[in-house]
């Protein structure tokens, strides 16, 4: 349990608090129960997590925070149920309540730098079961009261357009972080109007809808997320910044599991080379509760310790990411192929005096893919005058709506810069 210091019983702690937001102006707290959330040690441990991971070696600006985005949510949240409210449609008290919980704690899983570091401390667990585990762990102490919340979030109450609200095509999730990143970056083309889209939300047999005077707002929403994507998310350089620092983690893991003597904080020691996976999770509570004291001050606390280490990877990653000497990506056709890539591992390895070993964390391959739109799991649909439902592909011809729900796959080979991947002449 976590305890709040009194200094003196005769003073109650005032809980109508508000927050001034630099996208939406003043977000006001709903009541005591969110407040007392937002005031727990697992939700105030977002303000030291980084919505964009590792983003800002890109964008100078993008150093906004998961709290923020949680806060933004529940705000966007909150002005969609009241849109709904006064369109007739019945929220009952404990489902308004729910669904802000729900969103206020959609991200509480995530770890160290968002997305980046997400499977690489842990085997096959991701940041949504993370999210459930601590929505039940926090269920606990709170006596129940999140229980109703918890129902939206995995989408196991009746009411699907609740869930819907929280987690799909057109949640509040993506409409806040949207915006949001679009502000912190600088990247305006990525500009949506989230308040005009949740204004023509509606509900039809219990699924979430946009009514069809809405459909040019959805239009540029698709397209504001594809931007994003590839000018942000997906910007080559965030790519391989993320890459060097998953080698990284992956160095030290490998490391440790050989007993070479590394050392890291408390928190993430507990991580390194252990190969954790969710039944250890399950099996033993005290991960779950050390996972939630791991930060982005944990990573770059240790970065510093292993600038001098003995391992020439180690050390090479440590200070090129203290330091921002980034390496070079190049965006390919293919990847290369096996015997391919292995010359080129020669190559580096030459150059740096190092085994070929070595060069596996300094030199990687993948690919990235991008679909604006997919209908796959969870469809737009647009509520047409006449009342008719439709998929929003189907329901208008517009062609851009089409194209970006393609999906775009491109390939990348990550490396240090100064080595030519042209054979030598």
């Amino acid at each position: 349990m976590y305890v709040h210091t009194i200094i003196d019983s005769k003073y109650t702690l005032n809980k109508n608090k508000i927050f001034n937001d630099p996208v939406y102006g003043f977000i006001n707290i709903p009541n005591e129960l969110i407040f007392d959330i937002i005031e727990h040690p697992y939700f105030q441990r977002l303000r030291r997590i980084k919505q964009l991971g590792i983003s800002d070696y890109v964008y100078p600006g993008a150093i906004h925070t998961r709290f923020s985005h949680a806060l933004g949510a529940m705000h966007l949240m909150r002005k969609a149920l009241d849109s709904l409210r006064k369109k007739g449609q019945m929220i009952f008290e404990s489902e308004y309540e729910g669904a802000l919980i729900a969103i206020l704690l959609h991200d509480i899983g995530h770890g160290p730098f968002s997305h980046t570091l997400e499977f690489s401390l842990f085997k096959d667990v991701s940041h949504e079961s993370i999210t459930e585990w601590t929505l039940d762990s926090l269920n606990k102490e709170f006596a129940g009261k999140l229980t109703l919340a918890i129902e939206i979030f995995k989408g196991i109450y009746p009411r699907k357009f609740l869930a819907q609200l929280v987690s799909s095509q057109l949640d509040m999730d993506r409409l806040d972080y949207l915006k949001r990143d679009c502000f912190f970056t600088g990247v305006q083309e990525g500009t949506v109007g989230a308040e005009r889209i949740i204004k023509m939300l509606n509900v039809v047999d219990d699924e979430l809808v946009v009514e069809e005077k809405g459909i040019y707002s959805i239009e540029s929403f698709i397209s504001a997320r594809r931007i994003m994507y590839w000018q942000v998310y997906l910007h080559k350089t965030s790519i391989c910044t993320e890459k060097m620092l998953i080698e990284l983690i992956k160095r030290v893991s490998m490391c440790w599991n050989k007993g070479t003597s590394i050392s890291a904080t408390p928190a993430l020691s507990l991580f390194l080379g252990n190969d954790l996976t969710a039944k250890d999770f399950n099996e033993n509570p005290k991960l779950l509760k050390t996972f939630m004291e791991l930060d982005d001050t944990d990573i770059w606390g240790s970065i510093k310790l292993w600038l001098n280490h003995e391992d020439p990877v180690i050390n090479i990653l440590s200070h090129a990411l203290k330091d921002r000497r980034l390496f070079k990506i190049d965006i390919l056709k293919e990847t290369l192929k096996s015997n391919q890539l292995n010359d080129f591992k020669k190559k580096v390895a030459k150059k740096l005096r190092m085994t070929l070993e070595m060069t596996e964390s300094l030199v990687t391959q993948g690919s990235v893919t991008n679909a604006a739109y997919t209908a796959k799991n969870h469809s737009i649909n647009i509520l047409r005058k006449n009342g008719k439902v439709e998929e929003i592909t189907a329901a208008v011809d517009l062609p851009n709506i089409k194209v970006m729900s393609k999906i775009v796959k491109k390939n990348y080979l990550c490396y240090p810069k100064n080595i030519s991947l042209q054979k030598d002449s």
